[in-house]
């Protein structure tokens, strides 16, 4: 049976790309960097264009979607995350992250406050959140008019694609595998470096890092594609970027703490820790492999990941190894105290600007002062970051 619109068979392959591909954007564009995060303004009919698409091909009520993505990163990883792996499992989350999303739906504790800011006009309160599965079937109907039966296996993966890949491979192996830019203090991953068929939502560390910020790509090699849909929609005055990753900034003879330099360290944290990280300790743990014992040499290797990770999520594996190398390699020691005292500086929230600005400037001092030169090198680099 034919529809209206009979197509050869690779037709229907690309109205099916197509169609899945714009409800990624609706997804990724309006509902997390819109919505969730006010990280992107866009114009009120394109806004409107892709509520009324999601209602169509995913039945996503816009409060329900922004308040569990928030409560995420608010509870991100424990107990009351909504889609935890690490709390409920890979399987779970991979398998059942749609069951998932609809039992915290439910949740009016969740709604109320997560969920502030989000379209409360006539068209949310009694079309699409009253009668939110009525766009699905609206859907498969045109669906089936156009493309005759195949337009309802088209229809039947529309609705796999969001459970499938936002809810499974996002939510799930987006915690679960993949490299990290950034060691913020949860297990998420960017899955890959090219963020093309999930619309960047692929580069999730960087996200986590950099919540707020409209673009996920932070690498040269790294792509996101949402990023591109966003230039392309402000050149026609459909989109506007608020915020994005703040980009590192020096003044080379800067040669002395002060309060742009506190500034720089609080905006730039993740940035500077990754350079650590790739400054310092990679360069030590290197220097210590090349002078020691080949059993030695196998321990350092398991331990280049316990030495840049966040305590809170260590493996118990990771811990021993962190622990064994610490006694037995001094410099390795010193490089990674030097890196807990750093992040304690940006931790002290109750401390004034002048004892921050006291308690880095002895942390330079002390650097400076421990004989390790790739530690040296990088005091003198902390003290030329501005913000201005």
């Amino acid at each position: 049976m034919f529809g209206f619109m009979p197509l050869p068979w690779w037709g229907y392959i690309i109205v099916l790309l197509i169609f899945t591909q714009l409800t990624i954007f609706s997804v990724t564009l309006y509902l997390h960097r819109c919505q969730s995060h006010r990280a992107l303004e866009l114009h009120p009919v394109l806004s409107h264009f892709f509520r009324c698409w999601l209602w169509l091909t995913t039945g996503i009520v816009t409060k329900e979607w922004a308040a569990i993505h928030r409560k995420h990163h608010a509870k991100v990883e424990s107990e009351n995350d909504p889609h935890s792996p690490v709390a409920l499992g890979i399987k779970t989350v991979f398998f059942e992250g749609a069951e998932l999303y609809r039992m915290e739906a439910k949740n009016q504790e969740t709604l109320d406050r997560y969920g502030e800011g989000t379209p409360d006009d006539w068209m949310e309160r009694n079309l699409y959140t009253r009668h939110s599965w009525l766009g699905i079937y609206l859907m498969l109907t045109v669906n089936l008019l156009l493309f005759g039966t195949l337009g309802l296996t088209i229809w039947a993966l529309q609705m796999a694609w969001i459970p499938l890949f936002a809810a499974g491979v996002i939510n799930g192996i987006g915690h679960y595998f993949g490299y990290r830019n950034y060691e913020v203090k949860d297990n998420s991953r960017n899955i890959v470096p090219l963020g093309l068929f999930l619309g960047g939502e692929e580069l999730h560390n960087n996200h986590h890092a950099f919540a707020t910020s409209a673009k996920f790509s932070t690498r040269w090699f790294e792509i996101d594609i949402g990023w591109y849909a966003i230039k392309c929609l402000s050149w026609f005055g459909l989109a506007r970027a608020k915020r994005v990753v703040p980009a590192l900034r020096q003044q080379p003879t800067k040669t002395n703490i002060d309060a742009d330099t506190l500034k720089a360290l609080i905006a730039y944290r993740f940035q500077l820790m990754a350079r650590y990280s790739r400054d310092v300790i990679s360069p030590v743990l290197q220097e210590e492999r090349k002078r020691t014992s080949k059993e030695s040499r196998y321990l350092l290797r398991r331990a280049k990941t316990a030495l840049i990770r966040d305590a809170s999520i260590m493996h118990v594996s990771q811990r021993t190894t962190l622990a064994m190398v610490l006694e037995n390699f001094h410099s390795l020691n010193i490089a990674y105290q030097f890196r807990i005292k750093l992040q304690e500086i940006w931790n002290r929230s109750t401390a004034s600007q002048k004892e921050l600005m006291d308690a880095l400037q002895e942390w330079c001092q002390q650097a400076e002062a421990t004989g390790i030169e790739r530690l040296r090198a990088y005091s003198y680099s902390l003290k030329t970051y501005v913000t201005v």
